[in-house]
């Protein structure tokens, strides 16, 4: 039978599972958010914990929680804050989160829940009864020091996504780049015809078709990185509206300081605390840099599957390994369910931008932006699909791909386009001639220009030679 114990916030009491580490201003929040089941994702309760441990650094070395104010802490009970909040940061206390993404559109309950964990942790941690009444450590006044909802959860916002793009993303990418520079520089001999408007075009070798995907995904690395750093500013200091109104004036730049010092990246204080309050113009502009990510993803894994299409109808010039029989009635058949599989998280983050713009446009309003529980969870959840894909496509799809050199070589004889290279010596306008009676008369460009004449035969194979042609002429 669940037990229960008392809390009480501002608005009364409310009766807590007595094994909670929050208390009463969460489980309001669960009782009145019963929306989605889905919780904020774990990178951002963790960016929480870690504003709140830069925060109480910050005040500390500021001598705020220990100076004259109400309820001054001793330096034991500081360290004891310090702790409780690194735990956090770290992941601990995980399942004390329970609030839904859909709530109050400040994350003020998330915020607070977050200060109530950490308050409680902190009481225990110093040898107290975290079930007291009355906080000796308190959520508000220490935890929460110098601080609104309003500057510190977008700040969380921002450490989470520029963490987890430098942590999980980028480094994806790079794998990916890897890789598909590798099969670029195996496949470099590899002639094969090009296509455009999906139709025959002159040759390139299958090395150079993927140094091109390889340079999509260095680009998007390029991109990533841009992401994050769109996000660098940091809102704390602002407190409520901008004004910083009970913070220290050196809070904002403090805080920022921590945090750059504990990730490792270049966090700062915003430059203009009502524009980092009250827009969320600079995570916009992020995602929209993870949306352009998303959409070269789906055109690399797309273009791979053209490539990969057959094994008799299709394409056929490279081969992708065989991950899971492809149909529940045709025997034998195997599917590129690896690109599908990018391709739809892929289109998941394309989807996600709209939320991230709608949210940003029409949810600042005056001092605050009121959409950013539901933005903080979309955008990590982009950097996730994103990350998690891209390793997938490299470990079950493109380091085991193989070409197919005979395919590859075969198509390049047929095709109607080798006549480009013939316009230099007798115009387009006789190619083209040349183009359509072979196309009508099922010969090759050769046999057609031999059989008539139209150049001598080793004119006609310096100008027919398919190697030649994928590269510039003179």
């Amino acid at each position: 039978m669940t037990q229960f114990r008392t809390e009480h916030d501002s608005m009364g009491d409310v009766q807590v599972p007595a094994d909670a580490y929050y208390g009463a201003q969460t489980q309001r929040a669960v009782e009145n958010f019963p929306i989605s089941g889905w919780r904020l994702p774990a990178a951002m309760i963790s960016a929480m914990g870690l504003v709140k441990l830069a925060c109480a650094t910050a005040n500390r070395d500021l001598g705020k929680l220990t100076g004259s104010g109400k309820n001054p802490l001793d330096d034991r009970s500081v360290d004891c804050l310090l702790q409780a909040a690194r735990e956090v940061a770290e992941g601990g206390l995980a399942d004390q989160f329970p609030i839904d993404v859909f709530q109050t559109g400040s994350g003020t309950s998330s915020n607070m829940n977050v200060n109530e964990v950490i308050s409680n942790r902190a009481i225990e941690i110093a040898g107290g009864d975290r079930m007291e009444t009355t906080k000796s450590i308190h959520p508000n006044d220490h935890v929460n020091m110098g601080q609104s909802t309003n500057d510190t959860f977008p700040t969380a916002i921002h450490v989470a996504v520029a963490q987890q793009i430098h942590t999980q993303l980028i480094p994806a990418l790079q794998k990916l780049h890897n890789s598909l520079a590798a099969k670029a520089s195996e496949w470099d001999k590899l002639i094969k015809i090009g296509r455009t408007h999906l139709m025959d075009a002159t040759p390139l070798r299958l090395g150079q078709e993927f140094g091109g995907f390889a340079r999509q995904i260095e680009l998007s690395i390029q991109r990533a990185q841009r992401a994050a750093d769109a996000v660098l500013e940091l809102p704390v200091g602002g407190t409520a509206v901008g004004s910083g109104i009970n913070t220290h004036p050196e809070f904002g730049r403090r805080v920022a300081e921590v945090l750059a010092e504990e990730t490792g990246l270049a966090f700062v204080e915003a430059e203009n605390h009502f524009e980092a309050n009250a827009q969320r113009d600079a995570l916009v502009e992020s995602h929209g840099a993870l949306k352009c990510v998303a959409q070269t993803l789906f055109n690399v894994a797309n273009n791979i599957r053209w490539l990969g299409s057959g094994p008799r109808c299709g394409f056929y010039e490279v081969q992708l390994p065989s991950r899971q029989p492809g149909s529940s009635i045709m025997p034998g058949k195997v599917n590129p369910v690896m690109c599908e599989s990018l391709m739809q998280l892929a289109a998941r983050v394309v989807g996600n931008d709209g939320c991230i713009t709608m949210s940003g446009a029409a949810g600042g309003n005056f001092q605050l932006n009121i959409m950013m529980p539901v933005m903080a969870q979309t955008t990590l959840e982009s950097i996730q699909l994103l990350a998690s894909g891209a390793d997938a496509f490299v470990e079950f799809c493109v380091a085991e791909m193989t070409a197919n050199a005979d395919v590859c070589e075969a198509a390049v004889e047929q095709s109607l386009s080798m006549c480009t290279s013939l316009n230099p010596l007798i115009g387009y306008e006789q190619a083209a001639k040349l183009a359509k009676e072979a196309f009508s008369t099922g010969k090759t460009i050769r046999e057609l220009c031999l059989e008539k004449g139209v150049l001598d035969e080793q004119a006609l194979r310096e100008a027919l030679d398919p190697w030649s042609m994928t590269e510039p002429q003179a």
